[in-house]
């Protein structure tokens, strides 16, 4: 894999910590995307979510699956990595969260056909092995109807430019981990659009996920990282991540499953 998936394993410890590369996925992702899942889910689609069943699909340490259980959802939770699982389970017995996880991937999910009311996968599609497969199984879990939310990253010039130069690989702003993202694995969204059509599930909506913030205040942010004046939990925090509709970098959306 060009992808380094083991730092997952290495940095488990670190996804509920303040100082950690992992807690910008805490701090600068998950407000704006999960508002975005539940804005979708009870405003558009009238779902009421108490007691339905949702699969996270590459779960990490947590952070959605605790989110969708707080909402009402019976969560499962799978991840390739026994380090995050063993995290997620801890931080999710500390909080007093019932949360089924597993250790388990997108390419093989544990699960019968049929299971799931919603299916997400945050992060993680970027990272995968076989898209398709993964995309296959997700449609296999679901039920007739049953919604598929995901984000991930386009392949753009803007998407090299910010997600590996600027946090990967610049001395003065590197803030993530080497190895974290491999530019050729980003999936464009007509690409994802065609793997999903083929698997049942028909794309809603697409929509871009970006710092709400300039250019300017987004380097100095990253600086202050680099020279430990902040911290990682409060650089999520100053990049005010919200909803555009630019898609040139990041962006999410939702599928339905075609009955």
């Amino acid at each position: 894999m060009p992808v380094d998936n083991d730092l997952y394993n290495r940095l488990a410890h670190t996804w509920w910590e303040q100082d950690g590369a992992l807690t910008l996925i805490r701090t600068g992702l998950n407000d704006a995307r999960f508002g975005y899942f539940r804005q979708v889910m009870m405003e558009r689609l009238g779902m009421k979510p108490q007691g339905l069943r949702a699969l996270d699909i590459g779960c990490g340490g947590g952070y959605l699956a605790e989110e969708f259980t707080r909402l009402g959802c019976r969560v499962s939770g799978i991840d390739p990595s026994p380090a995050s699982i063993d995290a997620a389970r801890a931080h999710a017995r500390a909080t007093g969260l019932d949360v089924d996880y597993r250790v388990g991937s997108g390419e093989s999910i544990p699960y019968e056909g049929g299971t799931f009311d919603i299916v997400y996968c945050c992060d993680v599609l970027e990272h995968v092995r076989d898209l398709d497969r993964v995309i296959a199984e997700t449609s296999r879990v679901l039920k007739p109807g049953g919604i598929y939310f995901f984000d991930t990253i386009n392949r753009t010039w803007r998407s090299r430019l910010i997600e590996i130069k600027v946090l990967q690989e610049w001395p003065l702003t590197r803030v993530q981990p080497r190895g974290l993202h491999d530019w050729n694995m980003f999936i464009k969204p007509g690409e994802l659009r065609t793997v999903l059509k083929r698997h049942a599930l028909d794309d809603r909506e697409v929509v871009g996920l970006k710092p709400r913030v300039s250019p300017f205040r987004l380097l100095r942010t990253l600086r202050g990282v680099q020279k430990g004046t902040v911290s990682y939990a409060e650089a999520g925090q100053q990049l005010n991540m919200g909803v555009t509709k630019d898609v040139s970098e990041l962006y999410m959306g939702y599928a339905l499953h075609r009955a």
